[in-house]
């Protein structure tokens, strides 16, 4: 007799690769991307401060540099880029395209301490850094506080 143990993901999974299956074989058709929300796309950012500022880390693996524009606007941070498609290899050609094409925006408003005017950026191995500088007064002092 043999007993196999009940395995509730195994069914999930097979669903999920049927599924797969049926997409790739075209059951969409062709389709409108706008219409799916396929050109949607934002690049993961990290935020995290630090004494001296705050750190903005935007993943853009494929982005040069001059695909990208940095620029504060009313204490607002905004980035904006544009990666295109390899005009030499046509739509018909691609069996699947799973990487992003396409433009992206995003915006973040900047804490009050921030010094817009000494923003720097740099792209680092597919990483736009962006570094926003604390005024000089907003950096943290210490101070002693003695318990009564």
């Amino acid at each position: 007799m043999n007993i196999n143990p009940w395995r509730p993901m195994n069914n999930l999974m097979t669903l999920t690769d049927r599924l797969n299956r049926l997409l790739d074989e075209g059951f969409l058709g062709d389709y409108d991307d706008e219409k799916w929300g396929l050109t949607r796309w934002q690049p993961s950012t990290d935020i995290y401060e630090t004494k001296e500022g705050y750190r903005f880390n935007v993943e853009l693996p494929g982005f040069d540099k001059e695909d990208v524009s940095v620029e504060l606007k009313d204490n607002t941070l905004l980035i904006r880029g544009e990666k295109k498609m390899d005009d030499k290899i046509t739509k018909e050609n691609y069996h699947r395209i799973e990487r992003f094409y396409g433009s992206f925006q995003r915006s973040f408003i900047l804490p009050q301490n921030a010094e817009g005017d000494k923003v720097e950026a740099k792209m680092v191995n597919g990483v736009l850094e962006i570094t926003v500088p604390k005024s000089e007064q907003a950096k943290a002092k210490s101070i002693a506080v003695t318990v009564k």
